[in-house]
């Protein structure tokens, strides 16, 4: 299914305001509450809406700072990758890792309530994850900028 203009303006208003209601967001793209729901459906059901989640004030939950961490591995055989990142899916405070193309293998972001608090993540966690043969932590100062809203 291609996504035409009415399909694109649902999607630019759900990754905004996901809890909208079928009645406004019908408003919001001219279309019946019906006709829109239909839609919504069927986005769901093709996959470009995967969910809906509720985003989280990282400094209220007590996880203000934010640590990217370079990882590279002793090896690249699909044994090695696939228990690195069967382990590290396991790490909590890991939100997100990513197989990289360049010096390092991995990158991952880390949340943590402070410097201190990494320092255990990473003696608990990080330090034990099998296969890792260097790793490289960088710590944000400030988010200048951040969204989870793709292009539409």
């Amino acid at each position: 299914m291609s996504l035409d203009g009415i399909d694109r303006q649902i999607l630019v208003v759900l990754q905004k305001r996901g809890r909208i209601s079928n009645a406004d967001l019908s408003e919001k793209v001219s279309l019946s509450p019906s006709a829109c729901h239909r839609r919504v459906q069927r986005l769901e059901e093709e996959g470009y809406i995967k969910d809906y989640v509720a985003l989280l004030n990282a400094r209220k939950m007590g996880c203000p700072t934010t640590v990217f961490v370079e990882i590279t591995l002793s090896g690249q055989t699909d044994e090695v990758l696939e228990a690195f990142e069967r382990e590290v899916a396991r790490v909590p405070d890991v939100l997100e890792c990513h197989l990289m193309a360049g010096k390092s293998d991995y990158l991952l972001k880390v949340v943590a309530h402070d410097t201190e608090d990494f320092a255990q993540i990473h003696r608990r966690y990080l330090a034990r994850l099998p296969g890792v043969a260097q790793m490289q932590s960088s710590f944000a100062l400030r988010t200048v900028f951040k969204t989870t809203a793709l292009p539409v």
